[in-house]
């Protein structure tokens, strides 16, 4: 892997997907996955999750149980979050890191840059959006 500065941003004027810009995104889903790993840490060791539900007040016990299932939702959403940034580490390393998954199209610079874990192209993830929606209308 080549070496990058700290202030480095891919340019859309180099060869896309170039070492450079593999090693930036590298980076990026690296510290973006120490991130997350590091906030649930937090929450599930700083008290967020303790269990005071032995309240005596049922209303208290129902809010603390509602409190927890979301705190659970947020973490399985994080979990999952995790396991998209390692398929992509993973697409880096194989060289496919980039280009949708479907078409086999550059997803592009300014779309990786908002979601580094993208697999999809526009068209096919707004094609995808279409169909999920055509299922749920059913």
């Amino acid at each position: 892997m080549v070496k990058i500065s700290k202030t480095y941003e891919p340019k859309l004027t180099e060869k896309y997907m170039c070492e450079k810009h593999k090693a930036y995104f590298k980076k990026k889903l690296t510290e973006w996955k120490a991130e997350i790993v590091r906030a649930n840490n937090e929450a599930l060791y700083n008290g967020s999750m303790d269990d005071n539900s032995v309240s005596a007040d049922i209303v208290d016990q129902a809010s603390s149980y509602t409190d927890k299932n979301v705190e659970m939702k947020a973490i399985n959403r994080q979990i999952k979050l995790i396991s998209k940034i390692d398929q992509a580490l993973k697409r880096i390393k194989d060289g496919t890191y980039g280009f949708c998954s479907e078409t086999g199209d550059p997803i592009g610079i300014k779309r990786l840059m908002a979601r580094p874990v993208a697999e999809l192209c526009i068209a096919a993830q707004e094609k995808h959006e279409k169909e999920e929606k055509v299922y749920a209308d059913d």
